[in-house]
């Protein structure tokens, strides 16, 4: 062998072709190895480290798939890039292919967030709005699909930029999940956890049809406007309370507080008749037949004294299965507005033979709405 053959073969030696990727990045997913006019030499050695993968790209077409090792690249190795290329002998001359590193290593603490409020409906409260953020975490997981579905072209694919196709997804997803949980307003906080799983569960094929795999995700928060925290707040504690015994004690509060505003000797003595009839309620409650009793005397009375003020219809309810009341039917109508009854719960006064709904009561339609005045009680 020559002295000029030696040296060809140590140059060519010192100068094999190299295709590698080192990532001085966090947020790098897929990396295009750059050379001029996309040309590989024969026997190029490619290095693909651990937490990559190198995808071969013949004219737009998906062609070999490396996982971590060093290849020397020919045609053994190379076997859907040479049917491409129609390489039937091999090959000597530089060839032409793109070569993308995918980045598979785990990509943590990634935020996500509702940008607009979730409108759901609750049989209680009606339609409400809520907002969700939590974090998630996913990894390529077939970068040939990544490639050709999302990356494209693209030389340096950021996983911001994955992220703001994955945020709408799961926005998407996290809205039809909710609407079909059906879960009481008041309990998405306490159930975020395995609202989180089923989110997951629902997102998790999504993410596969791009070549992803969602490894985690949690809600870490969802709120509500603060009307709404008190509406529910004042209904969970009207709902472990013994409503006939509030309603009672609303009741005395409210003449209480009506005899003070009217102030002076009338105030004086507004407050004694709502006390008298107060109490004659009260002892109603407690003993039916003295308040029949009472009525039957009234009569009686001298003609130059008033009678005693009429007492007003008192009405049972039911809040959950449970009997409360009696209670007035000014008394109902504060519930009704609070929602701690509705237009369905069943009530029930002296004369009627059966609970009945209370849409179904004449004189409390009312409180549904309308312009005709309900008659007055005992009437």
């Amino acid at each position: 062998m020559g002295l000029f053959d030696e040296i060809k073969k140590k140059l060519r030696n010192e100068f094999i072709d190299i295709v590698e990727w080192l990532d001085d990045t966090n947020d790098t997913i897929v990396h295009r190895f750059e050379r001029y006019q996309n040309e590989i030499k024969n026997e190029a050695k490619l290095i693909v480290r651990e937490g990559q993968v190198a995808v071969f790209i013949n004219e737009g077409q998906l062609a070999d798939v490396f996982k971590p090792g060093t290849y020397t690249l020919n045609t053994q190795n190379l076997p859907i890039l040479a049917t491409l290329k129609g390489w039937k002998y091999g090959f000597n001359s530089p060839f032409k292919a793109e070569v993308y590193f995918v980045n598979t290593r785990l990509f943590t603490d990634e935020k996500w967030g509702t940008k607009n409020p979730i409108t759901l409906s609750d049989e209680r409260f009606g339609l409400v709005e809520i907002r969700a953020f939590g974090t998630y975490s996913f990894r390529i997981s077939d970068a040939g699909k990544f490639i050709t579905d999302v990356v494209g072209t693209d030389a340096n694919f950021t996983n911001y930029e994955v992220n703001e196709h994955l945020k709408s997804l799961i926005a998407t997803r996290f809205t039809d999940t909710v609407g079909e949980a059906n879960i009481p307003i008041e309990l998405y906080a306490a159930n975020t956890t395995e609202l989180s799983e089923t989110c997951q569960d629902v997102m998790q094929p999504e993410f596969g049809r791009v070549g992803i795999e969602l490894e985690r995700f949690y809600i870490e928060n969802v709120s509500m406007p603060e009307e709404l925290k008190k509406e529910i707040f004042e209904y969970s504690r009207l709902d472990k309370l013994d409503m006939g015994k509030l309603a009672q004690f609303k009741a005395a509060k409210a003449m209480e507080a009506a005899a003070k505003n009217e102030g002076g000797t009338a105030g004086a003595g507004m407050g004694m008749g709502m006390g008298f009839v107060l109490a004659q309620q009260m002892g109603n409650m407690m003993n039916p037949m003295a308040g029949q009793q009472t009525q039957a005397q009234a009569p009686q009375n001298n003609a130059g004294t008033p009678p005693a003020l009429p007492v007003q219809t008192q009405y049972y309810y039911a809040v959950n299965g449970q009997q409360a009341g009696p209670v007035t039917i000014d008394v109902l109508k504060d519930l009704f507005a609070k929602r701690a009854i509705n237009k369905d719960s069943l009530v029930w006064k002296q004369g009627m033979d059966n609970w009945a709904a209370l849409k179904d009561v004449d004189e409390l339609k009312f409180f549904l709405g309308g312009s005709t005045p309900p008659p007055l009680p005992n009437a």
